[in-house]
């Protein structure tokens, strides 16, 4: 973690998972945050929204930035798995 100024730039990783009902369920695992976008637009634009949201308050309430390691999004990976019963 890194206790920076709130003009700092920040990198996250952000997931996009299709939602049964519509829209997108979007997460950035790093922050435990969730939000969703009726569009892959508009779940961008909400999870800018949270994020920036929730970084302001650690730097409101003084304290440190959660700094995402690079090369994170490396972890996370799709894959189909064929299962016989």
């Amino acid at each position: 973690m890194v206790n920076v100024s709130p003009t700092a730039q920040h990198r996250y990783t952000v997931i996009f998972e299709p939602a049964e009902e519509g829209g997108y369920v979007v997460r950035i695992p790093y922050l435990g945050i969730t939000t969703q976008g009726e569009t892959l637009e508009e779940g961008r634009a909400m999870a800018t929204d949270a994020i920036t949201g929730y970084l302001s308050c650690l730097v409101e309430e003084g304290m440190e930035v959660p700094e995402e390691p690079r090369g994170m999004e490396k972890k996370f990976f799709v894959e189909h798995l064929d299962i016989d019963l």
